[in-house]
């Protein structure tokens, strides 16, 4: 994600409204894959057209996700957000298992642009289904400018103990361990596994245990759900030291499973704060500061993994991150703010036998 460009997406989502910019990046995204389809059918697609392109779609992404995460609050009633972030978590990664492999399919019976042109029209799908969303009328309020919006946004941000340290603590988490399991564990398995359908097996139980996960969500109402979020991040770990040790296939694809469950229960419980505790007017930039910063450093471990893996050993590289996630995990699950932080109670809900903590504090 390009860093200005996401946090330039949650001012502007809370400044027009979460719809709009949604809508604007579906359109942007469509007509990107569209006109790549088209330079493909028409046989002549330079790379240059490709890099312009794909850097398009990476704009619509970074515009789409603040403003998704916080439209749930607009659209879910507040005892069911946990239970809304669930279904789409079950979906997203649904999609990562199936996508890839239908797309592999509809490459081989037709060809490359015909899937981007299917691509193209489910981004003009979700603009549909955007455009028709029924949402409640917004108060109007006073705007300031888009400097003052910025500086609000950060300080909401930077206010929240829990926040920021659960950002820093992916910041280390996509820099040390998940960029390098991305790039060097398809490596791993060519080299000592047998190839890519190992590989493939290893993702799948990732996804499948996404899934799991959110099922396993659905209906939870944890007192503290960012202590929750906290253990469930300590699964990102397994696949890492799996590999590192050389472990067979199956073994692998268990850690994988364990890290998917924990990735759906991180994910659920995380975003639900963020809905419960920052005030609505702020959360698309809130979410945009939060996603900025936990995926800043993916670039630079795709980049560096492979040279540092060649100096190394990808072995020692993927140890490290896999004993990285752990500590962390353990530094965040250790600080007094992650586990202060409360359920917040629908009216009429039992709080579990605490009180919540004050809506947006």
């Amino acid at each position: 994600m390009d860093r200005q460009k996401g946090i330039g997406g949650g001012v502007i989502a809370d400044r027009l409204g979460r719809r709009w910019v949604m809508l604007s990046a579906d359109v942007l995204r469509t007509a990107s894959q569209g006109v790549l389809a088209a330079l493909l059918f028409a046989g002549h697609a330079p790379i240059w057209a490709f890099a312009v392109l794909a850097g398009a779609v990476g704009v619509g992404n970074a515009f789409f996700a603040p403003a998704f995460n916080a439209l749930v609050v607009e659209i879910a009633p507040s005892d069911e957000m946990s239970d809304a972030n669930a279904l789409f978590g079950m979906v997203a990664s649904t999609t990562m298992v199936v996508g890839p492999a239908l797309a592999g399919v509809l490459v081989a019976l037709a060809n490359p642009a015909t899937v981007l042109a299917l691509d193209a029209a489910s981004y003009a799908m979700s603009a549909v289904a955007l455009a028709s969303l029924a949402l409640p009328r917004s108060a109007a309020t006073e705007r300031q400018s888009l400097i003052a919006d910025l500086v609000e946004g950060w300080g909401e941000f930077r206010s929240r103990t829990w926040l920021w340290a659960i950002t820093a603590q992916f910041i280390v988490f996509n820099l040390l361990a998940w960029g390098p399991f991305l790039v060097l564990g398809p490596v791993l398995a060519k080299a000592y596994l047998g190839g890519a359908r190992p590989w493939g097996i290893i993702m799948a139980f990732y996804g499948a245990g996404s899934v799991a996960g959110g099922l396993a969500a659905l209906g939870k109402r944890p007192r503290r759900p960012l202590v929750v979020a906290a253990i469930a991040s300590f699964g990102y770990a397994a696949p890492l030291a799996l590999l590192a040790v050389s472990a067979p296939t199956i073994e692998v694809a268990a850690g994988a499973l364990v890290a998917g469950l924990g990735s759906a229960g991180f994910n659920v419980f995380f975003a639900t704060t963020i809905q419960q505790q920052v005030p609505p007017d702020a959360q698309s930039r809130v979410f945009a500061f939060a996603l900025v910063g936990a995926y800043s450093a993916g670039p630079i471990a795709f980049a560096a993994a492979g040279p540092v893996a060649a100096a190394v050993g990808a072995h020692l590289v993927l140890g490290v991150g896999a004993v990285s996630t752990l500590l962390a995990s353990l530094t965040v699950f250790a600080i007094p703010a992650v586990r202060a932080v409360r359920w917040i109670p629908a009216e009429g809900e039992p709080a579990g036998g605490e009180k919540g903590s004050a809506r947006w504090r």
